[in-house]
């Protein structure tokens, strides 16, 4: 490691003996461990001198992709425990809606995912938040491939029905849905646009809670404006 580090001190590459009198390391064992790093990719050799390899980009893309994760997963708890919600984020890419992250702890259970999120997007906050954010054409592709199906006594029940309420949704507007995926659950759906991706963060409360369900969407959407700035590029995982 205090090779890497060395080496990436240097742009213009370094030599053997100099990384090894920086890394305080004998030669002979500065060479060996060299020769390895070359080898597995993390470090390559030009003309004698050392630079930084494409398994240590790779290295360091993986690092600042975890960075975002966990930045995400931070603001979700932050807002799981001061609007007392689960919180869940979600994304629309490659034709699939991807839950990407959940907040939630004994006090504020999620919701189960008894039915395949990906193929009930009809029916939960999450998928037709999602939804409403694509054009016709893609919303019509994606119900040719998961069709509409009634899963509980709530649930719209075809994709005509679907698509007149998804082309009445208003833009930036929370999508509220009681018990269509759920007995006994409702859920809230807020849009985020990042660049041209379609992307939600979402809460959910037991129906009997359901005074609390917009309150706490209307909270939760002021809170992403405050500071989506800074989750830009976090939400693009």
């Amino acid at each position: 490691m205090r090779l890497l580090e060395s080496v990436a001190a240097h742009g213009h590459g370094a030599t053997a003996k100099q990384l090894a009198r920086e890394t305080g390391l004998a030669l002979p064992t500065a060479y060996h461990l060299l020769r390895t790093l070359v080898h597995e990719g993390y470090l390559r050799r030009e003309k004698g001198l050392f630079f930084l390899g494409e398994a240590t980009e790779r290295l360091n893309s993986s690092g600042a992709q975890q960075k975002r994760r966990s930045t995400v997963a931070d603001a979700l708890a932050h807002w799981r425990d001061s609007i007392g919600v689960p919180v869940y984020y979600a994304m629309y890419r490659d034709g699939e809606i991807d839950v990407l992250c959940v907040a939630d702890s004994p006090e504020t259970p999620a919701v189960e995912e008894w039915a395949d999120f990906r193929e009930t997007g009809h029916a939960h906050a999450i998928g037709q938040c999602l939804l409403s954010q694509l054009d016709e054409d893609a919303r019509r592709d994606h119900l040719a491939r998961y069709p509409v199906q009634a899963i509980t006594p709530y649930t719209v029940r075809d994709s005509d029905a679907l698509l007149r309420r998804l082309a009445r949704m208003r833009r930036m507007e929370a999508v509220v849905e009681r018990q269509e995926y759920a007995p006994g659950t409702v859920c809230a759906a807020v849009p985020i646009t990042v660049g041209a991706t379609a992307a939600t963060m979402a809460i959910s409360l037991p129906a009997r809670q359901a005074d609390r369900l917009l309150p706490a969407a209307h909270r939760l959407q002021r809170e992403i404006g405050r500071h989506l700035g800074s989750l830009t590029l976090s939400i693009s995982i």
